[in-house]
């Protein structure tokens, strides 16, 4: 009994080795036969479209510090802490939302006086550093929503003790909808040029196959550099005539269609 069980075994594991050399015979040969047939090269063509669109600037942008010097640290917060309550309550009368004025940095770091030395035919030592003070600054980006009012606010700002001001800029609130409407026209641009193309060549094109977005951003106008202010405190600012001219979006895009 134990013999004719054995041999039952030997027989099914025959049969199964058969079975599995069988298989990868199989798969050996389609294996050789997908190397032998060349994968079939897709002809594409790329076509370069590129839109623009101008637009008036409907926002403006500016940035300032104030700063005081104080041979301690309250002292000085003391007097950057008036002169910048004094701005944002002017701010705020002229209509600005507490929402679009943003601090951007506050910095407190101590200042020094270097005295020279006496040098020596051998030996010049270096000069010594002394502790003079105290700098404070507060760094303010505000946001204007009313770019007529844009002169106004710099003009407030020089009034009532901003000691700099910079980034003076015009932009659009909502850059992506412009951005959008130049890439419809790229586009556009990219499919007429297609047209075009197929003609000159005597091709057939089939669907886009592939797409590739390059899009550009708007273009500030900038109204102008850091201002140094210190001087100028005792004065009434005159509000500065800022023309908000227009900002150029782009966009370039490449589209890829399969040839017939």
């Amino acid at each position: 009994m134990q013999n004719e069980n054995t041999q039952s075994l030997i027989k099914w594991g025959r049969i199964v080795l058969i079975m599995l050399g069988v298989f990868l015979i199989v798969e050996a040969l389609v294996g050789l036969k997908s190397l032998r047939t060349p994968t079939p090269a897709v002809n594409v063509i790329s076509i370069t479209g590129t839109g623009e669109v101008m637009v008036v600037p409907d926002i403006a942008t500016v940035s300032y510090t104030v700063s005081a010097d104080a041979k301690d640290v309250a002292t000085a917060q003391e007097s950057v802490t008036t002169k910048m309550d004094n701005i944002l309550n002017a701010l705020k009368n002229l209509g600005i939302d507490d929402k679009d004025v943003k601090t951007t940095n506050y910095n407190v770091y101590p200042k020094y006086t270097y005295t020279s030395t006496v040098c020596t035919v051998n030996n010049c030592p270096p000069s010594r550093q002394i502790p003079d003070g105290y700098t404070v600054s507060h760094d303010i980006t505000v946001k204007i929503r009313k770019t007529d009012n844009a002169g106004k606010v710099l003009a407030a700002l020089g009034s009532n003790g901003a000691t700099n001001i910079s980034s003076v800029t015009f932009t659009t609130d909502d850059p992506e909808k412009v951005q959008n409407e130049a890439r419809d026209k790229a586009i556009a641009d990219a499919k007429s040029k297609a047209e075009v193309l197929s003609k000159s060549l005597d091709i057939d094109l089939d669907h886009i196959v592939n797409f590739y977005d390059n899009s550009g951003y708007p273009y500030p106008v900038y109204g102008m550099g850091g201002m140094d202010l210190k001087a100028q405190s005792a004065a009434p600012a005159v509000a500065p005539t800022l023309p908000t001219g227009e900002n150029k979006v782009t966009s370039s895009v490449t589209l890829v269609y399969e040839i017939r």
